[in-house]
This record gives structure tokens, sequence and C-alpha cells, in this order.
């Protein structure tokens, strides 16, 4: 007798039968609604998510303010470009996240349409600001997947058979705590990691040819690592003495996930020039480039944009999330969610050793797995198991990482007390299962 088929099975049948091979399946969730941390799938089960659509949804599934934003939108006009028509909807967004993200005495912004476009773009404007060709970016990063951006990004699994790849580019090791330190102490480890940069002028690339360093301070797809804090402000002094730009990507770690609207508020180091995307826009594909006003008007005219720069229902998307975060007061949620999730996890690891670390800022918490306890010997294989038992048992996971032994947290931050340990109790109990297998 042959099994019939579920909703979703059929779905991602269709699926495998007419969509590319190389787009990636994280996960075998399927949607048919979803509103706030919950997830309807086609077969009618209810889904806890965790994955928030690989943080793009910080501010939780179809806000009412932003549906409603977009609604009003879509009846006045849906696309002139911003070159050829000016529209109030892009410059009040740029006037908004001029505010909350103020890069010196005097901030200027422009948008585009994704993380990985506002990479390349950030990267054309600090390249004509200092009329320097070579960039320094770090292992473990993730950047996007068009040309500089795919070249920046560390993981080569990203990049088979895809190059040659832009020219210019340097890479130096992130400066990985856990994984790397050895014996030594933080302190220690930090000025090995420095002397390590400043060795790079005379080893890796000539600073005077240095256009710009780019650098995630909580890395996404690398495992969500912080960067220490003494090395972030060691980078922005050694930036400011050779007239290099410090580049953050913010597009994982901004809009609330870590506790303020863009990580680096948390360390109190400030970037040059910033990028942003995913939770920006609730869901609608927007980013943002945000700088110093001088580096930011370098640019020449026509040499950053595109055809569909700050859609004006993007537009007005972005600004209805900024808006709904600051009145539920996001950030002020995450550092509770990041709290009660460090503190469960932290707690479990007592009880399964295979947890080699639990780590992050605000709501961007990674659980790292292990074999022995050594950071050098990850262990894939349990994260794996985890993450589709999970699936098996209403919630949507994700792993990260060089070698996927990452998992991360990225929910909804208006996810209810009761779906957070709900999706946390389900969690630890996969994580007891794999690992005592």
């Amino acid at each position: 007798m042959i099994k019939e088929l579920t909703k979703s099975e059929e779905l991602l049948s269709r699926r495998k039968n007419v969509v590319a091979n190389g787009v990636g399946v994280f996960n075998t969730a399927t949607v048919k609604d979803a509103k706030g941390a919950i997830i309807i799938d086609v077969d009618g089960r209810e889904l806890i998510d965790f994955a928030g659509g690989i943080g793009v949804v910080n501010a939780g599934h179809c806000p009412e303010p932003v549906v409603e934003a977009i609604r009003e939108q879509a009846g006045k006009y849906l696309h002139t470009s911003f070159n050829v028509v000016t529209y109030e909807p892009y410059i009040q967004l740029c006037e908004e996240l001029v505010e909350i993200l103020p890069h010196g005495e005097k901030t200027k912004a422009m948008l585009v349409s994704t993380g990985a476009e506002a990479v390349e773009n950030a990267i054309k404007i600090a390249r004509q600001a200092t009329k320097k060709p070579a960039i320094l970016c770090y292992t473990g990063a993730y950047h996007g997947r068009t040309m500089m951006a795919m070249t920046l990004t560390s993981k080569v699994s990203y990049k088979y058979d895809c190059g040659p790849f832009a020219p210019e580019v340097y890479r130096l090791p992130f400066p990985n705590f856990y994984r790397y330190h050895g014996k030594r102490d933080l302190d220690k480890f930090v000025d090995d990691e420095l002397k390590r940069l400043h060795e790079s002028a005379l080893n890796l690339v000539d600073v005077d040819n240095l256009a710009a360093v780019i650098i995630e301070p909580i890395q996404g797809e690398g495992g969500f690592n912080p960067v220490p804090q003494k090395y972030l402000e060691g980078l922005r002094a050694f930036c400011d003495e050779h007239g290099i730009m410090l580049i953050m990507d913010e597009v994982q770690s901004g809009f609330c996930r870590t506790g303020h609207w863009a990580s680096w508020q948390h360390y109190g180091v400030q970037p040059d020039i910033s990028t942003y995307a995913k939770s920006m826009g609730s869901g609608l594909p927007i980013a943002a480039v945000v700088g110093k006003a001088e580096i930011m008007d370098a640019a020449a005219s026509g040499s950053i944009g595109g055809t569909y720069i700050g859609s004006p229902i993007c537009c007005v998307a972005a600004s209805a999330t900024i808006k709904y975060m600051k009145a539920i007061n996001l950030n002020e949620q995450a550092n509770k969610i990041g709290e009660i999730i460090a503190n469960r996890m932290k707690k479990l690891m007592n009880d399964c050793p295979e947890i080699g670390d639990v780590r992050g800022i605000g709501a961007m918490i990674g659980i790292e797995f292990v074999k022995n306890g050594d950071p050098r010997q990850p262990n894939s294989e349990v994260c794996g198991e985890i993450v589709k038992g999970c699936a098996e048992n209403g919630l949507i996971m994700l792993s990260a990482g060089t070698y996927k032994n990452v998992l991360r947290i990225l929910s909804p931050l208006v996810i209810t007390d009761d779906q957070l340990h709900k999706g946390l109790t389900i969690l630890e109990n996969e994580i007891k299962k794999a690992t005592r297998k």
C-alpha cells in the first residue's frame, strides 16, 4: 500500500522537481500562515520559530503596523526608481536611520535591496573615499553571495567552482577566543591577535594600499562569534593610524537582535561605514549603507545604487518596523530573551559535555558542540541530529559555523514567555537525546 504524502511532503516534492538544487534546504518546514513567533505549516501544524527567516523577523511575522503600511503604500505607487523620481518614504527612512545609527557629527545613508548589495556598495564607497584598492576581511566571515561579497565570505562551500574571485582581498584569522585561545587568558589572546593585525602590514598587505577592513562584530554564519572588546578597540585604532575605513557588517546582528540597533553600539566602537538588511524591513527586501557623511559623499554620482534601490513599499515597511520596535521597546526585550536562553543553555552544559560553549550578545545566542571537550574537534553530527529532531517536534532551528556545529537561536523578539520556554524545552530534550546516543 502506497503511503499518501502529507501536504508538506507534496510541496517539498514539487520544490525538488522545479527549483534548482543550488538553492539550499536548511530546514524541511513549510508555511501557510505565520504570526509573531509561530508558523502554521501547510498541514495545519503549529511550529515555534527559532530561525526567524535567518534573522529577518526580529519584530515577528506579519506585525500589523508594518502590514498596514505596506497595504497603504501599495495603493499609491509601487515603483518609480529613486534615481528617476524622488519619493518621501526613501528620505524619511534615511532620516530615521541616521538618527538611530549616528556615525560621527553628520551621518548619511543610502538604500539598496539586500545585505550582499549593501556590502558591495560599502566597499565601493570605501575605495572611492580612500583611492585605495585592497580590502582586509576575516575567517569565518559571511558577507553574501554576489561577487565581491562572496570573495569576502570565508566558507569555501558557499563558493565552489565560482571563481575567479575579486582581486585585492586579504584575510586574517577572526579572533575567536573559544576556539583558539589554548591556555591563554583573554588579555593575552587579544594582545597576540592585535600583534598579528599589525604584522599583517608587513607580511600580508601594504597598509598604504588598504582601503578598508570589514568585520562582523558578532559573526553570523561563522558561528555567532563575538569579537573581543579590546580587539575591536585595537582594530579601530589601527584603522585610524593608517587612514583605513572600518566597515562593520550588521546585516544579521542589527535591529534589536543584540539589544541595540547595531552591535557596534554594544561595544561603543564606531565604524566609518556600516551595513544593514534582514530585520530592517520585517521580511521585505531592503538594506542600507550608513556612514560618516564625508565618506558617503566621496562616491561619485551614479556609482552606487541601482534600479530597485529603496523600493517605496520596502521603505514604508522599514519605517513602520523601526516605529514598532521603538513602541514595544524591542531592544530591552532582546536582552531579556537572551538572558533566559543563555541561562538555560549554560545550565544544560553540566549534563551535556558535548556543549563546548554558549555565547552571544543580547538575543543572538549560539551553542557550540564539540567532541572530548576540545574546541578544535567540532561535533557536526550531533548538531544535525538536533535540528532534525526539533523539526519533528515542532521547533524550527538552524545551525551555523564553518563545520555546522553551532546551533543559533534567532527567534522573533516578540515571542511570548510561554512560547520561548516551550521551544527551549523541546531544544533541551533533543540535545539530551542526541548527545546520549
